[in-house]
């Protein structure tokens, strides 16, 4: 009544809503027996011999059928059914995932493949028995617990008897209810090494190994316990520029499911293959085409940020332990399972010592028997106890030195022995054996009294036996993290509607931004000074006049943003530098003072930090002396977003004109090239080219003769025909040969650049003119081979043949013969002089000798202020740093 009375109170309170009801009676029992026999029978291994009870079954099976000879596990299976109340299937599925494991089962036929997943053939078809490794470490009657099967029938072990940390060699996986367990495989040969290791006191370490090979960054690994993550990738190697080769898969994957996670990430644009194929069969063999343009290297880091070439692994080792699950790492896992060992050797030597002391015992009382003739005792007597006393009477003069009472059972064997036996006795034998049996002992005591040693040893022996073929498959090394923004493939197109304030992909008839992907980030900036990063869409209202919009790079330290700014509707202009490293997307972020019709007036994005000179043109009006200076913005400091700056005028800017371009203001940055793309890039593709500050440029020369230098730009496009692309020192000569169609005349010449923003031709224009070798050592020597064979190959050094002349220059006739090869040879040892730099310590700098140095060319007195809001008043063009 009770309960009825609360449940309409409930009802009254919440109306129609569902209610919670309380588990009870036999319900709540049942599921509580439920829960238990799922951890406890089916899905948690147990920590003694590493096996789930089904694999416990399997095996004693398997050894009750044992005869040396493969058995169909059809057989096997309905076997195990004897001690294991489940279907057939389940036992089958483990049985093959045991053998799969290559340890403790001799497999015969089709076991399916890990590799690619396919399945193992029908159980009748298939063939197995223990392995020579199960037969020694498994099992051993002797020392094993026995238990009923569920039925009652027969006996089945309650743990087998395993002298070895299968558990670890294995790995286990299973859900049961309310918890689950994932311990991974390790190897072989490193889980004896630590065992050992853990025999003598020293520490060791456990990492996974897989059989299917691939790399592994375990930094994060744990010990094995809840929390822990290890990362797994397939090995991928570059086969040419057109083809990527997966040699080995990571672990949990197959061949199949791998190649479907690559077509689904070439489906949605985020990498792009041409073609796969499946080569697959004893190893692993996967061939992925690309198509022209793209880089394999940039191609492998999109396989392992978008497909299942990586995959994170969390551990969790949960064991039974005294019929109770426990939550343990590895190591703790290797040194119980250890420390089982020594105890099941130590059980094995105590047993097998008992057994060799009733041999001598017995083999003693023999020998007396036999050469005391103390059978013929017995001739005379009549009764069954007549016989026992005689035997006994006779024994006792001659069994002082045995080392325990006789028995009756020890008299009723003697009378068991045969008179052929007593016949062919011979006296000098029963001594040797007897002996033998004393040296055993003595052996085996040995052993119990030096148990660590003699367990070492076991270990040992079994690596020896057992470790050939079984050398560490998983390579183990560091990951780089893949910043997935970086290697996607952008084959979205970005639009932007400025005035309306709309970007997104789907804009085609707008401004086109940039090549982005579905996973990019946009940032905008808009003429109020309010700047926002929102996800690519196919369109998204992001506030009107937009003055610049772009791909946002996170954590991108190197893109700086100059930006002048009006603060409110008449207030004075301020200047500032500053990075956007990181932001909450879809949050408008307020660049000004944030007063009530701030405007920008000047804003650049500049991705190296170059700061430019621009000129500041003031409103005429009375009482404004200086009405137009320039302003280097490299003389301001790179703060954060959020600053006010620094004051350029308290009166009106009529307009701001970009005076020159500037350098960049950060520390140098390493440039690659790949060759594959022809694209530059700061991400370790392709070759290093070098450090670059902002001043410096590339050299570029192509096979028509054409030099030029640029800017290291990442957007740069090169033509297939360049043949120099590096690092331009401007003090290193060019050295090349060259065919003059004109005259007909090998010629040589060196030169420098004297214009570094022009692109020239230096060999003739005329159409037969042929540029055969250019050289940018600074000492180079060339080998000459001519087509004629009369002719002998000649050698030329460059800096001996002519001296550096003009880029216009015809330079020194070589030869009229017509050359078949020209060969670079190694340049002459050359030591250039040592220019010394200005090393700059930080990326945010201010050089207040420049400003003020800039300040007196400009005829501006400066003032420095404290604080921003400290300032004092100003004359017109008057600028207040702080």
């Amino acid at each position: 009544m009770q309960q009825e009375e609360r449940d309409k109170d409930l009802k009254e309170e919440f109306g129609n809503q569902e209610t919670i009801t309380k588990v009870t009676g036999m319900y709540k029992d049942w599921f509580l027996d439920y829960a238990s026999y799922v951890i406890l029978e089916r899905a948690v291994p147990a920590i003694k011999d590493g096996f789930k009870p089904v694999q416990r079954r399997i095996l004693h099976s398997m050894k009750d059928l044992d005869d040396g000879r493969y058995n169909k596990v059809a057989n096997i299976v309905g076997h195990t059914m004897q001690y294991h109340p489940h279907g057939d299937a389940s036992i089958a599925d483990a049985m093959v995932q045991i053998g799969q494991k290559e340890l403790l089962i001799d497999m015969q036929g089709n076991w399916g493949n890990i590799l690619t997943g396919d399945r193992a053939a029908a159980s009748r078809y298939i063939e197995a028995r223990l392995s020579k490794f199960a037969l020694d470490v498994v099992f051993n009657p002797k020392t094993t617990e026995w238990q009923a099967s569920y039925d009652g029938r027969r006996k089945e072990p309650v743990d087998l008897p395993v002298k070895f940390p299968m558990l670890l060699a294995q790995g286990a996986e299973g859900i049961a209810v309310g918890l689950s367990t994932k311990i991974l495989p390790h190897n072989f040969k490193e889980l004896i090494d630590a065992s050992i290791k853990h025999l003598r006191g020293k520490s060791f370490t456990l990492i996974p190994d897989f059989l299917t090979g691939g790399i592994a960054d375990v930094s994060n690994y744990n010990d094995g316990k809840r929390g822990g993550k290890i990362r797994v990738r397939a090995k991928i190697y570059q086969l040419d520029k057109k083809t990527l080769v997966i040699s080995e898969i990571p672990f949990g994957t197959t061949t199949s499911t791998l190649i479907d996670s690559i077509l689904k990430a070439n489906e949605k644009g985020k990498i792009k293959v041409k073609k796969i194929e499946d080569n697959t069969a004893a190893n692993v063999e996967i061939l992925v085409h690309l198509p022209n343009g793209i880089s394999p290297d940039k191609t492998i880091d999109a396989l392992y940020a978008f497909t299942n070439c990586e995959n994170s692994i969390s551990p969790l080792c949960c064991v039974i332990e005294d019929n109770k699950p426990v939550f343990i790492g590895v190591s703790e896992i290797l040194k119980l399972s250890t420390q089982h060992t020594v105890d099941l050797l130590k059980l094995e030597l105590e047993i097998q010592l008992n057994e060799l002391e009733e041999q001598w015992h017995f083999a003693s009382l023999e020998r007396i028997f036999i050469e005391k003739r103390i059978y013929r005792d017995i001739e005379e007597q009549e009764t069954w106890a007549g016989v026992i006393k005689a035997i006994d009477k006779g024994l006792k003069p001659h069994i002082k030195h045995l080392k325990r009472a006789i028995t009756e059972e020890d008299i009723v064997r003697l009378t068991e022995i045969r008179i052929k036996k007593i016949s062919k006795f011979d006296i000098d034998k029963a001594k040797q054996f007897i002996e033998s049996l004393e040296d055993k002992i003595e052996t085996v005591k040995q052993h119990l009294a030096n148990l660590i040693d003699y367990a070492i040893d076991y270990f040992k022996n079994l690596k020896i036996k057992y470790g050939k073929g079984k050398e560490r498959k998983t390579e183990i090394r560091l990951f780089d993290d893949i910043v997935a923004t970086k290697v996607v493939m952008r084959n979205t197109k970005l639009y932007v509607n400025r005035e309306e304030g709309f970007v997104g992909t789907s804009l085609k008839r707008d401004e086109y931004v940039a090549d982005c992907a579905d996973i990019d980030d946009v940032i905008v900036f808009r003429k109020d000074g309010i700047m926002t990063v929102t996800r690519v869409d196919s369109k998204t209202f992001v506030g009107k006049d937009i003055i610049y919009v772009a791909v946002f790079k996170k954590n991108d330290k190197r893109t700086v943003y100059n930006m002048i700014y009006r603060d409110g509707r008449s207030g004075p202009s301020y200047m500032k530098r500053f990075n956007v490293t990181g932001v909450t997307r879809d949050k408008e972020y307020n660049l000004t003072v944030g007063n009530k019709a701030s405007i920008v007036q000047y804003f650049t994005a500049n991705p190296n930090g170059e700061a430019e000179t621009v000129t500041i043109n003031l409103r005429a009006v009375k009482g404004v002396k200086k009405i137009k200076w320039d302003i280097d913005f490299s003389n301001l400091a790179i703060k954060g977003r959020g600053v006010r700056g620094n004051r350029v005028t308290k009166n009106t800017i009529r307009k701001i004109e970009l005076k020159s371009e500037g350098v960049s203001t950060l520390k140098p940055r390493k440039i690659w090239f790949d060759d594959v793309t022809q694209r530059l890039n700061v991400d370790g593709r392709g070759d290093l080219l070098g450090e670059f500050k902002g001043e410096d440029r590339l050299l570029v020369i192509n096979q028509k003769g054409l030099v030029k230098t640029i800017k290291p730009e990442l957007t740069t496009h090169f033509d297939s025909n360049m043949i120099v692309l590096e690092k331009w020192i401007p003090e290193k000569p060019i050295s090349a040969i060259y065919f003059d169609g004109d005259k007909g005349k090998y010629y040589v010449k060196r030169f420098m650049i004297d214009n570094p923003n022009k692109e020239e031709l230096f060999i003739s224009e005329h159409p037969k003119s042929q540029l055969e070798i250019v050289a940018t050592d600074y000492r180079p020597m060339a080998e000459i081979i001519f087509s004629k064979r009369s002719l002998e190959p000649i050698t030329i050094n460059f800096e001996e043949f002519i001296a550096v002349k003009g880029i216009k220059a015809l330079g020194n006739q070589l030869t009229t013969d017509k050359m078949k090869q020209v060969n670079l040879l190694e340049p002459l040892p050359y030591e250039p002089p040592i220019i010394e730099n200005v090393e700059v310590n930080d990326e945010e700098i201010i050089d207040s000798n420049s400003v003020e140095k800039t300040a007196e060319n400009n005829q501006t007195n400066l003032k420095r202020g404290k604080d921003v809001d400290n300032a004092t008043k100003e004359d017109d063009g008057q600028i207040t740093l702080f």
